[in-house]
């Protein structure tokens, strides 16, 4: 029963991981791109729940800002500029920067440390979770990147807008959530 619990959670955790990473497939990456996005994705989901467990319950304790504010804003901040770039005539990608990939996989990953808090009452077994819960977020990351790709082919520059439309939307509900 407890590996189903953590099978779950692990899908929960990815779930934010696939959307967005749907609407990131439409900037159009390289695969090489999207291998690395996805292992940054799933790195953070397995050190963010033991980092959580050890020391998350201080850190939601004395942070100043509500953690949901503070993924509202840098999804708000990454849509504006998906759907800036969108217009502009030069490939300039906006996500093609490690610090593009690591913004990603941070805003993607944060629902991972308040569930290492949590993580001691299904289980002790801490790092097999967290290498479940690594996987798990490559594999949707991964899935979403492509799926975002093919939508990009199929509908151009409209589908960028409509995912940076979508991704702002999602900054401004966790800003108010």
């Amino acid at each position: 029963m407890k590996i189903i619990t953590i099978f779950l959670i692990a899908l929960s955790l990815s779930m934010d991981a696939f959307s967005l990473a749907l609407i990131y497939g439409t900037q159009g990456l390289k695969n090489k791109d999207k291998i690395i996005l996805a292992i940054i994705v799933g790195a953070y989901h397995f050190f963010m729940p033991l980092i959580g467990l050890s020391i998350g319950s201080f850190i939601t304790s004395k942070l100043i800002i509500n953690t949901n504010i503070l993924v509202g804003i840098i999804l708000s901040l990454i849509a504006i500029e998906m759907i800036i770039s969108s217009f502009k005539e030069k490939e300039e990608k906006f996500l093609l920067s490690i610090v593009g990939y690591l913004v990603f996989g941070l805003s993607v990953s944060i629902d991972s440390l308040t569930a290492g808090i949590g993580l001691p009452a299904i289980t002790t077994s801490f790092y097999s979770s967290s290498l479940i819960f690594a996987i798990t977020s490559f594999i949707f990351t991964y899935l979403g990147l492509n799926l975002g790709n093919i939508l990009n082919k199929k509908y151009g520059k409209i589908s960028t807008i409509i995912g940076g439309s979508i991704l702002f939307s999602l900054g401004i509900i966790y800003i108010f959530k």
